[in-house]
């Protein structure tokens, strides 16, 4: 059933990804106004296949000898995917997220150029038509930095929440067992 499932909806993301997000954005201006929302829309847009792609993965990597053991121990699809799947999809979750908070970070700024009174965007945008150079360089300056520490504050919480995913690695991950 789950493939099923899977090979139903798998067109579709693939067909929702494939639609450019900044073109969605006059649409959400016309249904949120100016502002912030339409770029919160837009950073989610952009980032919600990522990770669903690779959480799915996650989860599809449990062993089909593994989901023998948990059935034969009574449990059901839905304890297999909870106890097992999840917690394995979780180094697939952060490896997503942490290249999906900087390409939300671009959306969101490109959203800010087209559909809204403040921000990075409307910044760089109102600087650029003031040909105020250093502005829109110190605008992307910021954005550069904000992306490098929300980079980094995911890879903290990932080595907080997935550590038992490289134990027993060296150096972590990509290192040979010692």
């Amino acid at each position: 059933s789950s493939t099923l499932v899977y090979n139903g909806f798998y067109p579709v993301l693939i067909g929702f990804n494939s639609i450019p997000k900044v073109a969605v954005v006059p649409i959400l201006v016309i249904w949120f106004g100016i502002g912030t929302m339409p770029a919160i829309i837009t950073a989610f847009l952009i980032s919600f296949f990522p990770i669903l792609v690779n959480v799915a993965t996650g989860i599809a990597t449990v062993e089909p000898e593994l989901r023998d053991v948990m059935r034969a121990l009574g449990a059901k699809n839905r304890d297999i995917i909870l106890k097992v799947g999840l917690p394995r999809a979780m180094p697939y979750f952060f490896a997503s997220l942490k290249i999906a908070i900087t390409v939300a970070f671009v959306g969101s700024i490109i959203a800010e150029t087209v559909a809204s009174n403040k921000g990075i965007g409307h910044l760089m945008m109102v600087a650029s038509s003031r040909f105020e150079v250093p502005l829109v360089f110190a605008g992307l300056l910021v954005t550069a930095i904000m992306g490098v520490l929300m980079y980094a504050v995911a890879t903290l919480v990932e080595r907080r929440m997935t550590g038992w995913a490289t134990r027993g690695m060296a150096g972590g991950a990509g290192a040979t067992p010692g």
